[in-house]
């Protein structure tokens, strides 16, 4: 039952669609222009640098914020599996935020929320991430590409932490944290199949951060 709450409690936070929001206050549906997707990528590409930034950071923090009210209500009770409690918390936002349900479930793919869950996650977990993204990112300039390769490190991490007994949970625990981690990254390739079908083809769209137009 906990882990419903968690689920709910941060599908709630990830309702906040920043893309729709911000869009709505500049007169447009951003669902309706560019790729129809309803995230950082799409904003940066439709209305801009500022718009993307703000996006990003209202996505990454929706997800922080479910994470961190979750921790702060059952830090005590629940204490002993309180990373997979925040990973409750986290997938309920990345479902949120894909799955609005007064857009009718049509919302992003949840990768800022992504990041905001390496994020708020554990510190360890951060630079790895930004490493990793970056370096594909500005060497292909296909975030589609950056984005599920981070996917599967984030899984490595977990794993990887998790056996080193950095989430101080007993192998039940980390086995579930594991599954969870794993579903979500499914997700993210689930909603990145049209990219993916793109990138065989060898037409998905490149992105240029200092370039008005991207190709």
């Amino acid at each position: 039952m906990i882990r419903v709450v968690c689920l709910l409690i941060g599908y709630f936070f990830g309702c906040f669609q920043t893309s729709y929001i911000y869009g709505k206050c500049k007169g447009i549906d951003i669902r309706k222009y560019g790729s129809g997707n309803a995230g950082t990528t799409n904003s940066l590409r439709v209305l801009g640098k500022k718009a993307g930034a703000i996006v990003l950071l209202g996505d990454i923090l929706k997800t922080g914020l479910a994470m961190t009210l979750v921790r702060f209500l059952f830090r005590e009770q629940y204490g002993d599996i309180l990373y997979l409690l925040a990973l409750y918390a986290a997938a309920g936002s990345i479902l949120g935020h894909t799955f609005p349900f007064y857009l009718g479930f049509k919302g992003g793919k949840g990768i800022a929320c992504m990041a905001g869950l390496v994020i708020f996650f554990h510190p360890y977990m951060l630079l790895p991430q930004a490493l990793i993204f970056f370096t594909i990112f500005f060497t292909t300039h296909y975030v589609s590409v950056g984005s599920l390769v981070a996917e599967l490190v984030l899984i490595a991490e977990m794993v990887l932490f998790g056996q080193m007994g950095v989430w101080g949970m007993d192998q039940t625990a980390l086995n579930e944290l594991y599954l969870v981690t794993t579903l979500l990254a499914l997700l993210a390739f689930w909603g990145h199949r049209a990219n993916i079908d793109r990138l065989i083809h060898k037409k998905e769209r490149k992105t240029y951060l200092n370039k008005k137009e991207d190709k």
